[in-house]
């Protein structure tokens, strides 16, 4: 009998976790990571904590794998509407998140210069924490989070062949960091 309720507990535990990732809504407090993070010139030294950024608009996009065709043209649309959508930077941070590892998201973000920061989520750990992990990568998720750590805007799928789908990323910015 005390093994069927250990069972069920370890059950309950492993489903909670995306059940209560996937309720996530705007409005709601982000949930709080740290993770090692990589650019163009190589991995940051210091590790990325969502917490440390409170004061600015953070936008998390998960994606399945670096150079892949759909995340190429998601990620390469990203650099390309960088000063739009995310006002090059000022008071915005866009963090891509895939469980590539460091070595791939900066050999591809140096290829591809892009200006933003990649996060490796190897372990998934952030993927589970807000929905996006799949069986194999990340889901293409999107959330805005506004200067108070709260998510102001999600797209779950974001579709990256869609031309609204941006428009809509840059409203959302627009709106958080006002």
């Amino acid at each position: 009998m005390r093994t069927l309720r250990v069972l069920a507990t370890v059950a309950l535990v492993a489903f909670a976790t995306p059940a209560l990732a996937q309720s996530l809504k705007v409005g709601d407090v982000a949930p709080d990571f740290t993770v090692t993070t990589a650019t163009a010139k190589g991995v940051d030294a210091a590790a990325f904590t969502l917490s440390a950024h409170r004061g600015e608009t953070v936008v998390l996009a998960f994606f399945p794998q670096a150079g892949t065709p759909g995340c190429t043209t998601q990620m390469e649309a990203y650099r390309d509407r960088y000063a739009a959508l995310f006002k090059n930077g000022q008071k915005v941070t866009l963090l891509g998140v895939s469980t590539d590892d460091t070595d791939d998201l900066t050999s591809w973000a140096r290829k591809k210069n892009f200006p933003f920061q990649f996060a490796a989520d190897g372990n998934k750990a952030v993927g589970k924490a807000y929905g996006a992990s799949g069986m194999l990568w990340h889901k293409r998720h999107l959330y805005v989070i506004d200067p108070q750590g709260r998510i102001a805007y999600i797209a779950r799928p974001f579709n990256q062949m869609s031309e609204d789908a941006y428009s809509a990323l840059g409203a959302a910015v627009t709106a958080a960091t006002r």
